[in-house]
């Protein structure tokens, strides 16, 4: 059960260390709001089954971030470099 713990702990730092950059007016603290009530509302779940799935659906929710980060960044270096 603490292997589970510290699996979830560790989840919900990546997602509050990828919120620093979350666009939009108030972005990263609405984001970093919402993950801490995600987190919060399942606080109380024991099911390692259920906890394994709600790891999976974080882990899916922090592969979306990052893939809006990397078009982000995409963007704007094409929008930087580009001939027009």
């Amino acid at each position: 059960m603490s292997e589970l713990r510290s699996k979830v702990i560790q989840l919900y730092k990546h997602l509050q260390f990828l919120g620093r950059e979350y666009p939009g007016p108030n972005g990263p603290q609405k984001f970093r709001q919402q993950v801490r009530d995600a987190f919060m509302k399942n606080k109380d779940v024991q099911d390692p089954n259920k906890i394994k799935a709600l790891l999976a659906q974080g882990r899916y929710v922090a592969k979306e971030v990052e893939a809006l980060y990397s078009l982000k960044k995409y963007r704007s270096m094409k929008q930087r470099y580009s001939q027009e």
